[in-house]
């Protein structure tokens, strides 16, 4: 089967509490507008190994397809795009240790990635949840199988007896008259599986937005064991902001991010003060390459009429 020249690859990852169950999601996109999409789940995991999982998947993807013309890869983690750019050569270069002698978190991951990586890639950080149509599509698949929900995904349609770039299903209008069907189940070089592939059919066209749209539903209707483990796994992460904010800790822009559950980035890009569900957080000096942050209870922040 003849694969369209990739343009771009998207990756995310997401875990459901960190660690805790964790799902992946990447997009290739190609030159002719049409994309192909992966994703798979791991039942006990951390939102980095997800995010390199899933970089890991599309990196795959363009290896098996031979192609010899340069792709870029976009994905929101700051980690997975430092990681594999600028710190992976030092980590090797001292038996895979960090600057501070301890073993590098996430080995096998970074070797596949490193093995993978190649001058063909070229790495891109974009920011995440800032309207990026693909990295949304990464993101609402990642989620989905961090909540043990197997989304439809826009795949490369199996032909018999025929080599034809069309075979790829277009990802504005997928073929008309027949149901979704998986068509492979397979355990990736990590040891995780990779949840079975689907080829979106259906009787009438479907969007993208139509799509994405339909899985955010699905997540709304979580059985309600997941909905109410997700509550505690909540609580907790408001339980320790109350206690960061009372005992007057500083915590660091990436620390912040963890217990937000968004991208550091998505931390900075806000200013120096705003508000987070209780809290007013406050940017209060840098040390070093760190900023430091400060939570102050909503109800305890004096204000004037």
């Amino acid at each position: 089967m003849t694969i369209p020249q990739i343009k771009s690859l998207y990756t995310d990852g997401a875990c459901s509490g960190n660690p805790g169950p964790g799902g992946w999601g990447a997009v290739v996109c190609f030159a002719d507008g049409k994309c192909h999409e992966l994703g798979g789940a791991d039942p006990q995991t951390t939102n980095n190994r997800m995010e390199m999982q899933a970089a890991v998947a599309a990196l795959e993807f363009f290896a098996n397809s031979g192609q010899t013309e340069p792709v870029t890869v976009y994905t929101d983690s700051e980690y997975v795009k430092n990681g594999i750019t600028k710190w992976i050569q030092g980590w090797k270069n001292k038996g895979w240790k960090t600057s501070t002698g301890k073993d590098v978190v996430n080995q096998d991951l970074w070797h596949l990635l490193d093995k993978l990586n190649s001058r063909q890639i070229k790495w891109e950080h974009v920011r995440g949840h800032s309207g990026d149509f693909y990295n949304d599509r990464c993101d609402e698949i990642a989620r989905s199988f961090s909540h043990n929900l197997t989304p439809e995904l826009q795949q490369q349609k199996p032909t018999v007896g025929e080599t034809q770039a069309s075979s790829f299903v277009s990802a504005a209008t997928p073929p008309l008259g027949s149901e979704n069907t998986i068509v492979s189940e397979e355990t990736d070089a990590t040891g995780n599986k990779t949840i079975e592939s689907y080829v979106i059919t259906s009787d009438l066209p479907i969007s993208n937005s139509t799509m994405m749209d339909s899985t955010a539903d699905t997540l709304e209707n979580l059985p309600r064991e997941v909905r109410v483990q997700d509550l505690r796994n909540l609580i907790e992460t408001l339980h320790i902001a109350d206690e960061v904010a009372t005992k007057g800790y500083l915590i660091t822009s990436s620390e912040l991010a963890d217990l937000m559950d968004v991208n550091a980035s998505a931390v900075t890009s806000r200013g120096d003060n705003w508000v987070w569900r209780n809290w007013v957080v406050s940017r209060v000096r840098r040390e070093g390459n760190q900023i430091l942050w400060q939570l102050e209870r909503i109800d305890h922040v004096s204000t004037t009429d």
